[in-house]
């Protein structure tokens, strides 16, 4: 089994569907409710999990009834949890989500105890690091604590960033990502390019492999997604399918690509093994409830 390490958030989420966005200022009624568990990192641990890896999580969660009910709903998954820490300065992050008839999304977080995972709870995992082939992180913990996993999973295993929410500073540590996956806006905070079209894309994401990343991967939602490595430009399309909810689209994507590289495959084929993987997750609601099983995405790939 390929073995994946994540480094990262959990949330409790709360999302509200609707037929259309709201405006500013704007009350939009008539929605139905769904509360469930989410956060980037606990996402793409669950992801990873039901496409076969084995997968431990490290991250924070609040000492509250949020905080145990992930780590049971996770550790239920068959993901490792040892290295989820409860802790009693912050409560569990909590997302509010609102989705539209066409699933696209307006997501707004408390981080919560996602902001005190720090530096010295990762440094005392670090046998995870040793067992890892591929360690995943994202950006809703400490950037320092980021960077200390991407530099201890450097010396062990390939290294995936999905660089969300991207921050306001510059990021200094790109030469650490072996795998760098922004979005579309991701790419042109992170690049200052602005990013309309693929030729874009491709401009950001040199722009970023300047600064050392190795290979950046421009997710580009039905567009499919864009790399950009030594071996130069490389575009996958996209599944089309109906998409109900994108709210974990990437999140599954990422899940995907670390059990594809983790398994040995090749770009172009980790690329179409991860855009199947988030074009299913887009056909339901809610963020883990979304994830496919492994038959599921193999059964698209088939089509």
């Amino acid at each position: 089994m390929p073995r994946v390490l994540v480094v990262g958030s959990a949330n409790v989420d709360f999302t509200v569907q609707v037929g259309r966005l709201p405006r500013p200022g704007e009350t939009v009624s008539g929605g139905t409710l769904l509360v469930n568990y989410g956060g980037k990192g606990a996402n793409q641990a669950v992801a990873a999990r039901r496409l076969g890896a084995e997968v431990r999580l490290i991250a924070s969660v609040g000492d509250d009834a949020s905080g145990r009910a992930i780590r049971e709903v996770l550790a239920a998954e068959g993901i490792g949890v040892d290295g989820v820490i409860s802790s009693a300065a912050a409560a569990t992050g909590t997302a509010l989500i609102v989705v539209d008839a066409e699933g696209r999304n307006q997501i707004a977080v408390a981080p919560g105890a996602n902001r005190t995972l720090g530096v010295a709870q990762v440094s005392a995992r670090l046998e995870d690091f040793d067992w890892a082939e591929v360690v995943v992180g994202q950006l809703e913990t400490p950037l320092a604590t980021v960077a200390f996993a991407l530099e201890a999973a450097r010396r062990r295993a390939l290294t995936i960033l999905n660089p969300a929410p991207p921050p306001d500073a510059p990021l200094e540590f790109l030469n650490l990502v072996d795998y760098l996956t922004p979005n579309e806006g991701e790419a042109e905070r992170l690049s200052g390019v602005p990013v309309q079209n693929r030729t874009d894309a491709a401009q950001a994401a040199e722009r970023l492999r300047g600064r050392g990343a190795g290979v950046v991967v421009v997710t580009l939602g039905e567009e499919g997604a864009l790399a950009h490595g030594p071996g130069g430009l490389h575009h996958a399309p996209a599944f089309p399918v109906t998409a109900v909810d994108t709210t974990a689209a990437g999140d599954a994507f990422n899940g995907a690509l670390a059990v594809a590289l983790a398994e040995g495959r090749g770009l172009a084929e980790a690329l179409r093994f991860a855009n199947a993987t988030a074009a299913l997750a887009c056909t339901r609601r809610g963020a883990q409830p979304s994830l496919p099983t492994r038959s599921e995405v193999e059964r698209l790939l088939q089509r």
